[in-house]
Formats: C-alpha cells, sequence, structure tokens
C-alpha cells in the first residue's frame, strides 16, 4: 500500500494526488495523511510525497503513474496509445504547476481548449487521470482561478470541461476531506462534525438520499446544510440524491419559490434539472389513505380546531375515534368532493390517544383545501399531510436512508408507524443536528414577516440568511459549502457563531479579491504633497500577492485625498507612509474652530524607510478618475443570540440595521461588474451590489471578515439600570472636571493650552460640536460605561472564558460606534448652523 503525505499550508497545493486517491476510494492501494506544514522537510520541503515498499516520489506526475499502475486501472488508458497521450497530458499538466506567466499559461489554456473543442474528456470517453492531472494543476493555479471566475480569456470549452470535472462526487469527497484536514486545527470542537457514521445496511451503489424542500419559500443556510448532507452521503456511497418538492400545500406554495429553490441548489453544486413531486403520487397517497380506513387504523374528525389540540395534549379520545369503517369512508368521499360537510372534516390516524409521544396521538393527516394546485389543478380539494406522504414517498422512490433534523425526533416512530401499517418498503432514518446561528431567524413564518413589514428588500436582503441573501453579501457557495461539509453529520446541538463561516469565507476571497482604495466623503482633507510629480497614471498589480490579476491603472499627483480620521492622528513632522508611494514628512496640519482637520502639507520623502514608521495611509491623487461609492454595511436584524419560544418578534428588533456612508474611490472600481469582490485597503473587503450609473454612486456591501469583535452585535444589550448608573456618574465626572479646571492655578503659553486640552478631554473627551452634547451621545458614552464596568466585574470575577470575551467583543463595538456618530453628528450640526447663518443674512 503506498501512502500520499500532503503538506496542507503548500503554496500551491497538489489537488490532483488527493483527487485521484478519492477516484479510486480504495485505501488498500493508497491512502492521504495530511500535515498542517507548508512544506515537507523531510522529503526536500516538497507539497507532496508518496512513500511506498521504502521508496519515495515527489513529483506529482510520478506520484500519479505509481498510483494508476498500481491499481492495474483503465483510467490510465485501454491500450498503449490512450496510455502514451495520458502521459502527455500529466507532463502539460506539470508545465501549468511549474509555470506564473501569464502568457505562458494562456498558451497552454488554449491548446487544451483547442482539443477539447469535439470532447468531453482529454482522453477517451470518461474521466481518464489525464483529466484529473490537468484539473489538479488548474485547480491550484492563481491565473486560472481569477479567468474561471470571471470568463475572460478562456475558452468555452476549456471552462465546460472545467466546471465538469468540478462537479464528479470524488472530486467533492477530496475536497471535503482536505477542507476537514485544514480546519482541524483552527476551528473548535464545538464547531466541528464528523461524517465517520455508518449508516444502518448502507450497500455502496445502492444508496438513495433525498432533499425534499417545500416550494413556499427561499432557501436559507439550514436547508443548504440538509441539501449537501444528502448529496455527501449519496457520493459517498455512489448512490443519488433524488430531489423532491413536497407540494402538498396549495396556499402557500408558489412557481415562483421552484425556481428559486433549483437555482439555490445549483449555486451549491446540487443538480436540480430533474426533480419529483410529491403531488406525482397523490393518487397512491389516497389509495393508502382508504386501505388505512378499511382497515380501521384511520377515522374522519370533525371536532373543532382548538378542541382537538385540547384533547390531544390531556390525552382525550375524540368522540368520532370509533365510527364505522362505512361512515368514515363516507365521510372521506365528502372530503374529496369538498362539499360543506366535507369540509369541516379531516382525516386522522389511529395510533393512540395518550402516548407519551404527543406526535403519536392520532395525528391529522388530510385536510381539505379549495385553492388550486399549481400542478393537478382543481383534480383534489384534499391534500395528504407531510407526515403521510414523506414515508410513503420515501418508499415508492426507492429511498434507502432518510437523513432528517433532530427536529423531527419525535414523529420518527410516527414515520415507523405508516410504513409499518401500510405495507411499504422500510426506509432508514438518520437523524443530524439543525443548523443554528446567534441573532438569527430561519423560520419561514417570521423571514415572510420581515419581508411582508417592509423591514427588509426583499428574500435576497444582505441582512437575511438566504442562500441568495449571504450571497448578496458576498459569501461565496465554496465557502458555504466547505463550512457546512466542515459540520459533518453530528447530532450535537449547538448555536453556532457566524465568525468561523465568514472566516472560511475570507480564506476564499483574499488570494483573488483586487485591491482598491476608497476616501469617505464626509470631512476628508485635501493634502499638497511637496515634491511629487504633476498628476499621472502608473500600473500597478491589483494584488501585490496574485500576479494573475493582472494590472490597474493607479493616479499620483501633488494634491491627495486622505479620510478625516487619519489626518486627525497626525502630528506636524511626523513621517508617514503613503501606501504603494512611498514615505512622508508631515509639515503643517490646519483645523476649524471645531477640532475638523481641513488641510495638510506634507513633505515626500521617497528614501525613508516604511519599517519605520508607525502609519501606513491609504490616500486618492484628486483627479477626474474618482468614482462615487456608497459603503454599506450591516447588523443583525435581532439584538437576542438565541431566541426562544416565548420571545415576541417585536420586542427583539434591533432599531438600525443599515449603515451607509459616502466615498469616494479610485477609478478602477468603475470597471468592476456587479458580483464583484474586492477588498479597499484597510477598510475591507466589498461586493459590488450595483454599479454606478448617471447620478448614483456604485454600492459596495462591506463582507464581513470573521474577526469575533467585527461580528458582535452593534446594538450591544445594557439594562435600563445599567444605562442610568453610568449616565449619572457620567455627570458627576463632568461636573468634577469642570470645577477642578475652574480652581486650577493660572498657567500659560504651550502648558496652559496642554492643560485646557487635558482638561477638556477628560470632561468631554468625545463632542466638539456646537452646543451641548446630544442626548445620543450621551447615551452611547454611557452605554460605554457601564459595559466598561461590566467587563471589570467579570474580570473581579474571574468569570468564564467565554463569558468574558462576549463582553469585550461588546464593549469594543461600542467604542467603534462612538466616533463615527460624533462625527456623523458634529457634521449634521455644523450644516445646520449654516444654514442658519445663510438664512439670517
Amino acid at each position: 500500500m503506498a501512502t500520499v503525505i500532503v503538506a496542507q499550508k503548500a503554496a500551491i497545493l497538489p489537488y490532483a494526488p488527493i483527487a485521484l486517491a478519492a477516484a479510486l476510494t480504495n485505501p488498500a492501494v493508497v491512502k492521504v495523511e495530511y500535515k498542517n506544514v507548508a512544506t515537507l522537510a523531510e522529503h526536500g520541503n516538497a507539497a507532496v510525497a508518496l512513500t511506498a515498499g521504502g521508496a519515495t516520489l515527489t513529483n506529482v506526475g510520478a506520484i500519479l503513474r505509481y498510483i494508476v499502475r498500481s491499481h492495474k486501472t483503465t483510467i490510465y488508458g485501454s491500450d498503449p496509445a490512450s496510455t502514451s497521450l495520458i502521459d502527455d497530458f500529466i507532463d502539460k499538466s506539470q508545465d501549468i504547476v511549474n509555470s506564473s506567466d501569464f502568457k505562458t499559461l494562456d498558451v497552454i489554456f488554449q491548446q487544451l481548449n483547442h482539443h477539447l473543442t469535439f470532447r468531453s474528456y482529454f482522453v477517451g470517453y470518461k474521466v481518464s487521470v489525464a483529466d484529473i492531472a490537468v484539473w489538479g494543476a488548474l485547480k491550484g493555479n492563481a491565473i486560472f482561478a481569477r479567468q474561471i471566475k470571471t470568463g475572460k480569456d478562456l475558452g468555452v470549452h476549456l471552462g465546460r470541461w472545467y466546471n465538469h470535472i468540478s462537479a464528479q462526487a470524488f472530486v467533492d469527497v477530496a475536497l471535503a476531506e482536505l477542507t476537514k484536514a485544514n480546519e482541524s486545527t483552527k476551528v473548535t470542537k464545538a464547531d466541528q462534525g464528523s461524517f465517520d457514521i455508518n449508516l444502518l445496511d448502507a450497500e455502496m451503489g445502492k444508496v438513495v438520499t433525498r432533499f425534499p424542500p417545500e416550494p413556499s419559500g427561499y432557501l436559507h443556510i439550514g436547508h443548504a446544510k440538509a441539501a449537501l448532507l444528502n448529496k455527501y452521503f449519496a457520493d459517498q456511497y455512489k448512490g443519488r440524491l433524488i430531489v423532491r418538492f413536497d407540494d402538498t400545500n396549495p396556499t402557500k406554495e408558489k412557481l415562483e419559490y421552484e425556481h428559486a429553490i433549483k437555482e439555490d441548489l445549483l449555486l451549491i453544486g446540487i443538480d436540480s434539472s430533474v426533480v419529483t413531486y410529491t403531488s406525482d403520487y397523490f393518487d397512491k397517497i389516497y389509495e393508502y389513505a382508504i386501505q388505512l380506513i378499511k382497515e380501521g387504523k384511520a377515522y374522519c374528525d370533525t371536532t373543532g380546531q382548538e378542541q382537538m389540540r385540547a384533547e390531544r395534549m390531556d390525552g382525550i379520545a375524540s368522540q368520532f375515534r370509533d365510527l364505522s369503517v362505512e361512515e368514515n369512508l363516507r365521510r372521506f368521499e365528502e372530503m374529496k368532493k369538498a362539499t360543506e360537510f366535507g369540509q369541516t372534516c379531516c382525516l386522522r390516524a389511529k395510533i393512540s390517544v395518550d402516548n407519551p409521544n404527543k406526535a403519536m396521538r392520532d395525528p391529522v393527516i388530510y385536510r381539505c383545501n379549495l385553492i388550486p394546485h399549481a400542478r393537478t389543478g382543481d383534480k383534489w380539494r384534499m391534500y395528504p399531510l407531510y407526515d403521510l406522504a414523506c414515508p410513503i414517498v420515501d418508499s415508492l422512490e426507492g429511498v434507502t436512508h432518510a437523513l432528517r433534523t433532530d427536529e423531527y425526533h419525535d414523529r420518527n416512530p410516527q414515520y415507523q408507524w405508516f410504513l409499518d401499517n401500510l405495507g411499504l418498503r422500510q426506509v432508514h432514518i438518520w437523524e443530524y443536528s439543525r443548523l443554528n446561528f446567534v441573532y438569527t431567524l430561519l423560520s419561514k413564518r417570521k423571514l415572510t414577516w420581515f419581508v411582508d413589514q417592509g423591514r427588509v428588500s426583499g428574500w435576497d436582503d444582505p441582512r437575511f440568511p438566504t442562500i441568495r441573501g449571504i450571497r448578496r453579501r458576498g459569501l461565496t457557495m465554496e465557502a458555504l459549502k466547505t463550512y457546512i461539509l466542515m459540520q459533518g453529520a453530528s447530532t450535537n446541538y449547538i448555536t453556532l457563531e457566524w465568525d468561523k463561516l465568514w472566516a472560511v469565507n475570507r480564506k476564499q476571497i483574499d488570494p483573488v479579491a483586487p485591491r482598491h482604495t476608497a476616501v469617505e466623503s464626509l470631512n476628508k482633507v485635501k493634502v499638497t504633497v511637496t515634491g511629487a510629480d504633476p498628476y499621472n497614471l502608473k500600473e500597478v498589480p491589483r494584488h501585490k500577492k496574485n500576479e494573475g490579476l493582472g494590472n490597474k491603472q493607479t493616479a499620483y499627483g501633488p494634491v491627495v485625498w486622505m479620510d478625516q480620521v487619519d489626518c486627525n492622528e497626525l502630528e506636524v513632522n511626523e513621517e508617514v507612509t503613503l501606501m504603494d508611494w512611498g514615505n512622508a514628512f508631515i509639515r503643517s496640519i490646519e483645523k476649524n474652530d471645531k477640532g475638523v482637520v481641513t488641510s495638510v502639507q506634507a513633505e515626500l520623502h521617497l528614501e525613508g524607510d516604511f519599517k519605520k514608521t508607525k502609519k501606513k495611509l491609504t490616500w486618492l491623487a484628486d483627479g477626474p478618475e474618482l468614482v462615487n461609492v456608497e459603503l454599506v454595511d450591516y447588523d443583525y436584524l435581532i439584538t437576542k443570540k438565541k431566541v426562544e419560544e416565548d420571545d415576541r418578534l417585536e420586542d427583539l428588533l434591533t432599531p438600525v440595521t443599515e449603515f451607509k456612508t459616502e466615498a469616494v474611490a479610485d477609478g478602477n472600481v468603475a470597471e468592476l461588474n456587479k458580483g464583484d469582490i474586492i477588498q479597499l485597503e484597510r477598510k475591507g473587503y466589498y461586493i459590488v451590489d450595483a454599479v454606478a450609473s448617471v447620478g448614483s454612486p456604485a454600492r459596495l456591501i462591506l463582507i464581513p471578515d470573521g474577526k469575533v469583535a467585527s461580528m458582535a452585535s452593534k446594538a450591544a444589550p445594557v439594562s435600563q439600570t445599567e444605562l442610568k448608573d453610568a449616565k449619572d456618574a457620567k455627570k458627576k465626572k463632568e461636573k468634577e472636571a469642570t470645577a477642578a479646571a475652574s480652581s486650577a492655578p493660572a498657567v500659560s503659553g504651550k502648558k496652559a493650552k496642554a492643560a485646557a486640552h487635558a482638561a477638556a478631554q477628560k470632561a468631554a473627551p468625545t463632542w466638539t460640536g456646537p452646543g451641548p452634547k446630544p442626548e445620543e451621545i450621551v447615551e452611547l458614552e454611557a452605554k460605554i460605561d457601564a459595559q466598561g464596568l461590566k467587563v471589570r466585574q467579570l474580570k473581579t470575577d474571574k468569570a468564564d472564558a467565554d463569558k468574558l470575551k462576549e463582553a469585550v467583543d461588546e464593549l469594543l463595538v461600542l467604542k467603534k460606534q462612538l466616533p463615527v456618530r460624533i462625527e456623523a453628528l458634529q457634521s449634521l450640526a455644523a450644516a445646520a448652523s449654516a444654514a442658519a447663518d445663510n438664512f439670517s443674512l
């Protein structure tokens, strides 16, 4: 047996041997081990090594050939001619790995594209090691990654082939195993799951799973987990996944939702071109309902809904439980015709009156509904409920393993009862934990409330946990799949933080996100740079660590714009670094009477050492290329981490959840397309939500970076008592500072200014605008004080580390809000003052 050892942190990952091992699915021939290192020092610092029989191979091509020869498989060719051709493509794949030159790679890509013009695979009519070798080389190539994403300069046939190979089951398995290895050293055990389970009676090639969404809404992240787990196990056992629409309630279902679900499934790599419908089996389900009635195992009940609910809760039998078979058949026929009497009936399974498991207490399995069905029209006026339809259709469609979240646990005996009492083929149930996130609602009913109330822009709102919403927020589908597969099929019930998901996403986007620059428009500062050349454009890399992204035009000149927050921290004669330009000395700083920096004089010092400066500043040369942009950030829709059953949704709403900032960006931003992901230097990652148009700025949405502090709720909860105490303490502190200032001995010159400044900062360290400090600022400062007291108390009490960390994170978020709100209010106050002056004139 051979062992392939992979350096997980290698600059260029050796995907081909990993994929080949997954394709062969024979650990007796080859197994893969991962090491959390950048290179394998013991094997000449290689990224991969194969050891077998005392020998070691470190060349990917040699490793691939050794494995397929040992396995004696046809994927290495069925005759000498095809084997020779495969060897040529293995060599070609190494040319891709060994080159980072755009022109060289472009020639190779065009050659490969031409070869695939009339072919589905490089050699023969099925996947061969040639396909795996080339796919692995392209997968690890940064230039190709960018081109396949944008579709630029890449032949249509090569792109088609690459996507086809990427969709293969063995590729999903290989990437999932690699992801598990990568995250095992970085993610806490609470956030991890495992696929190391044994599906009961699972046979290779015979496992059938199903994903049965109801077309009554858009898929959210919880549905994505269900779909991907079902796909994973179907692929693991070389079986198949059935996508079935559970369309049994025409009141809620729409064709719009069905189309959206199909599109979203495609985004996460699940083929939804062929689907089935529960409505395909309405005739058969009806026959099984008749069978239950005839066997005395179901009855038609006209008890009112409230009374029925109370009787089930108290274990009281319905007065209609023992109706004759003939009467039940008559009533069921009335239901079928939807007569006035029939509409008062429902069909109930006769299981138990007082079973400790209330799901077994004679559940309703059929009810009338007069709304026409999208597929069956007016043929039916009554429809089976999910609890009856699901086990029947699962059995009829050949499902071998029904994967269900643990919220269905109490209904599993019910599922089994229907299989047994209808004489249906058995289906195994496997439970896994539901995906739950902090500050997040996954209930369709509650999400619909937000849409109907106009509190969000729609089902694709970036604040929504729908697949469309998180995608619009900047989450890549590759990151979503990786994260969900990290969770595994665990049955542990945990409420997850969002930070790990966005951290996985950051790793996906950072290597391929072009770098750009933006400066906030509010109080942006004009900086005159002496020693600079006249306004000119230079070509610089879009990403310093990824040449494959190409170059961009950057403007340089003697006048630049910088952020107010940066200039407010500058000191005269301080040496700073202007990013992607060089060092400069700050020679003068002008401020208005409100303390806002209005202009800065700087002197270019390109000989300076950027390693010796503390401040690395972003800037934009003043010129016609600048683009207006709107930077958008969001908060959670609710203020409570975990919603309880008795919580009122209206009491949990976050007051403000959308934050907009006007800014100007470099001219290259005008070339971006909707959906492009970029990084604004020192501001974060953004996704283009709307491109600039006449009179409208480009809209860029901030992508969470996964850092804990940035993931905390911006509406951090502080009790009213804590808020009042903090306000009182703040007022007392200000009075004491004022008294101390008035009784202090007179001081002159610079010392007097410094003392006055220190006193002012102590008394009111934030507000410098006209008039008294706004109540909003007073309240926010009070919250900071209250939260600070809470943190200090937790430290004194030696509180649990997680609790202390959460409190600190909330404090950091509050502190971050303060300067932003002050700056905005000061600007409004200044504008109002100017307007008043103009009016008086």
